[in-house]
């Protein structure tokens, strides 16, 4: 392994449009690797600042969280610049067609695992948000990439097409807050968290609904 172990972010600008809506959005695009290589873990919106934080280094995958438009928006271009494949839960497919049609990726499977920088990610199947949504699990470095799963202060939003509020609240119940309760969450907007800080208000948010 060159180096340690590690995960930056980087931020990028632009919009999520669905149901003929669309929202301006800041998302996080998180690189896990060393000094040698790393997996991009989503590719929202602008190709260039992901490329300038990879800085040549080898890319195992580009990870696509979920298929909404703000998280895979330049996947098949950084795909092409890196030389790296795009891994995308076929669940999601429906959504991916939307921006990428006929693009093609490699399916990213529950338990998948992605070797990177000498240990392993583990692909964790956690619907609801999205159809396909998968968050990612380091556990060498009791880290999750929740994508749009969990936020700081609860779920993902769930009241737009291929959502569901009961799937995301069995996913993070059943999945997620099974993992050590230190485990910090790196999500997809915003700031992170912690499970152990989130868990306690599992009741609360079904109680609120979706």
């Amino acid at each position: 392994m060159s180096g340690l172990l590690r995960v930056e972010r980087v931020v990028t600008s632009g919009t999520f449009s669905l149901d003929g809506g669309t929202w301006e959005v800041d998302n996080n695009i998180w690189l896990i690797g060393d000094d040698s290589e790393v997996v991009v873990v989503d590719a929202a919106h602008t190709a260039q600042p992901i490329v300038d934080a990879v800085a040549g280094r080898k890319v195992v995958a580009v990870v696509c969280t979920h298929g909404h438009d703000d998280h895979v928006t330049v996947a098949p271009e950084l795909a092409e610049r890196l030389d790296a494949p795009i891994l995308l839960h076929p669940a999601d497919d429906v959504l991916w067609q939307m921006s990428h049609p006929g693009v093609r990726y490699q399916p990213l499977e529950d338990g998948q695992r992605i070797a990177v920088a000498g240990t392993d990610i583990t692909a964790l199947h956690t619907p609801g948000h999205s159809q396909g949504s998968t968050c990612l699990y380091l556990p060498e470095a009791g880290e999750l990439f929740s994508g749009d799963t969990l936020f700081s202060g609860g779920p993902g939003a769930t009241g737009r097409s291929y959502s569901d509020f009961p799937t995301i609240i069995g996913s993070i119940r059943d999945r997620l807050f099974a993992l050590p309760a230190e485990t910090r969450v790196n999500t997809g907007h915003g700031d992170g968290t912690t499970l152990g800080t989130e868990s306690p208000h599992l009741e609360e948010w079904i109680a609120a609904g979706s």
